[in-house]
C-alpha cells in the first residue's frame, strides 16, 4: 500500500453492509487461555494480524504445538495445563500490548528464563506497574533499554504469589493478565483491583471469558479470587467479530446519512465498544439487532448532535467520535479518557494536533479527562497517524465526508485490520 491514502468522497449510498474480522481483544484473551487450558482447542474467527501473529508466534517459540489455517480463520493449539514446553525462550511480542502483558505474566508465574523483545513503539508503552509486581514476588528482571521496559531478561524460579494488588488506571491489561494467568498458581491467586476502571469493559470481558472456557472466579467488589485450575478448557470456541473495527462503519450511518450492517455483530456481544453503537442511537439513528447483525439505520436524518458522553469504558472510539465530532450541529465532549495518552500513540495529543491542523477548533478539558470538539469547515489535510492504526482507521471517515482527508502511513491498520482501506475502496466504488 502506498505510504498516504486519498480518501474519496462519497456523495450519497444508500446502505453499507460489510463483514470485519474477528476481535483483537477476545483472539488474544482465547489464544491464552486455550495455551493455559488442559485440552487441545479450536479457535473460530481468528483475527490475524501483526498484534495476534506475533501472540502465535510468540507461543511457538515457548514450543505450544498451533496449527494455523488462515483461510478458514481457525488456530488449534495443543494446552499444557499450565506448563510452558520451553522454559528457555526468545519471544518478540511486536507493538502487541495484550501479547506483552499476558505472556510475560504467563511466563513468570510458570517459571522459566526468558529473552522479551517488542518493537521501538511497544518499548515506550507502559509496563513498570506489572513488572515491579512480579520483581516483588521473586521475578528477576535485566532491562536491555529503560528500566521497566520492554526488552528485558526474566527468570522466574521461585516465585511466591497468593495476593496482589493491581492498579486499573494506566491499563486494565496488567489485571486481566494476572486474572487469567492466575490459575497457575497452586494456591491461584487473589487480585485486588485499584484505580478508575476495576468495572471496565475489558476486566468484565476477561472475567466472562474465563467463565466460558470453564474457570469460576469469586468476585466480590474489587476483589477476584481465581482458583488454581489445569484441567479447565474448550474443545472449541468462536470468536466474535471486533466490534471495535465495526464501529468505524456505523459511525457512517449518521455522518453519510445512510444505513448500515455490520454481519454477526449483536447487541450481546462481550466487547465494550458495542456501546460507542448505542451513543450513535442517541445522536438520532434508528437501532436494530436482527438475525444478520445490527442495523443502525442514519438514512432519516437532516443532521445529528454533539454528545456529551463518557468513553471510558470503550475508549478505542474515541477517534471514531472525533473525527464525526466537527460535522455535528454542536460541540462534543469526550470525557474520561486520559489512559488514552498510553496506547499506541499518545491519542488525546494526536486527536487535537490532527484536528487543529484541519482547521476544526478543539481543546483539552482536564476537569473532564477529556477534550471538546466544536463544529467547522474542514479544509484539505494529510493525516499524521502516529503508527496507530486507530488514528488511520477513524479520520478516514472525515475523508468519506469531504474528500479533503489524506491518511499517511495507511498500512499501520495491519495491527488489526488489514483489508480496512480494500472495503473503503469498495464503498468509494459503489454507485448509489
Amino acid at each position: 500500500m502506498d505510504d498516504i491514502y486519498q480518501v474519496k468522497k462519497i456523495e450519497s449510498i444508500e446502505k453499507i453492509e460489510v463483514e470485519v474480522p474477528g476481535s483483537k481483544s477476545i483472539t488474544n484473551r482465547a489464544l491464552l487461555l486455550a495455551a493455559l487450558s488442559g485440552k487441545k482447542c479450536v479457535l473460530h474467527g481468528v483475527l490475524f494480524s501483526d498484534d495476534s501473529r506475533a501472540f502465535i508466534d510468540s507461543l511457538e517459540k515457548l514450543g505450544f504445538s498451533v496449527d494455523v489455517d488462515e483461510k478458514i480463520k481457525d488456530v488449534i493449539i495443543e494446552g499444557m495445563g499450565g506448563k510452558i514446553p520451553n522454559t528457555k525462550a526468545a519471544i518478540d511480542v511486536r507493538s502487541a500490548g495484550t501479547a506483552a502483558r499476558f505472556l510475560t505474566v504467563m511466563l513468570a508465574l510458570a517459571g522459566g528464563d526468558y529473552e522479551m523483545n517488542a518493537s521501538p513503539q511497544m518499548c515506550k508503552r507502559p509496563m513498570e506497574p506489572l513488572l515491579s509486581i512480579l520483581k516483588e514476588h521473586g521475578v528477576e528482571f535485566e532491562f536491555k533499554g529503560e528500566e521497566g521496559h520492554f526488552p528485558f531478561c526474566m527468570k522466574s524460579h521461585s516465585i511466591s504469589m497468593k495476593a496482589v494488588t493491581i492498579d486499573t488506571k494506566i491499563s486494565s491489561q496488567f489485571a486481566s493478565a494476572l486474572l487469567m494467568s492466575g490459575v497457575i498458581l497452586k494456591d491461584g491467586l487473589k487480585v485486588i483491583m485499584s484505580g478508575d476502571r476495576t468495572e471496565g469493559s475489558y476486566i468484565k470481558m476477561t472475567l466472562a471469558m474465563m467463565e466460558q472456557f470453564g474457570i469460576t472466579v469469586a468476585k466480590e467488589g474489587r476483589c477476584c479470587q481465581v482458583p488454581h485450575a489445569s484441567t479447565f478448557g474448550l474443545s472449541e470456541y468462536q470468536i466474535e467479530p471486533d466490534v471495535s473495527g465495526a464501529g468505524y462503519f456505523y459511525a457512517m450511518a449518521p455522518l453519510l446519512k445512510t444505513d448500515v450492517i455490520v454481519k454477526h455483530v449483536h447487541k450481546n456481544s462481550l466487547q465494550g465498544d458495542i456501546k460507542f453503537i448505542e451513543a450513535l442511537r442517541e445522536m438520532g439513528c434508528v437501532l436494530e439487532d436482527k438475525p444478520e447483525g445490527i442495523l443502525l439505520s442514519g438514512s432519516s436524518l437532516k443532521d445529528y448532535p454533539g454528545l456529551t458522553i463518557s468513553m471510558k469504558d470503550f475508549s478505542d472510539q474515541t477517534m471514531t467520535m472525533a473525527a464525526i465530532a466537527p460535522f455535528a450541529k454542536s460541540p462534543t465532549v469526550i470525557q474520561n479518557i486520559g489512559h488514552i495518552r498510553f496506547q499506541e500513540s499518545d491519542r488525546i495529543h494526536a486527536i487535537i494536533t490532527e484536528l487543529t491542523k484541519m482547521g476544526i477548533r478543539c481543546e483539552e478539558v482536564p476537569e473532564e479527562d477529556g477534550i471538546r470538539i466544536y463544529p467547522g469547515d474542514m479544509k484539505e489535510t494529510t493525516v499524521e497517524t502516529y503508527e496507530d492504526h486507530r488514528m488511520a482507521m477513524a479520520f478516514t471517515l472525515a475523508g468519506l465526508k469531504t474528500g479533503k482527508i489524506s491518511i499517511k502511513n495507511p498500512g499501520c491498520c495491519r495491527k488489526t485490520f488489514e483489508n480496512y482501506f480494500d472495503l473503503i475502496d469498495e464503498l468509494t466504488k459503489i454507485k448509489s
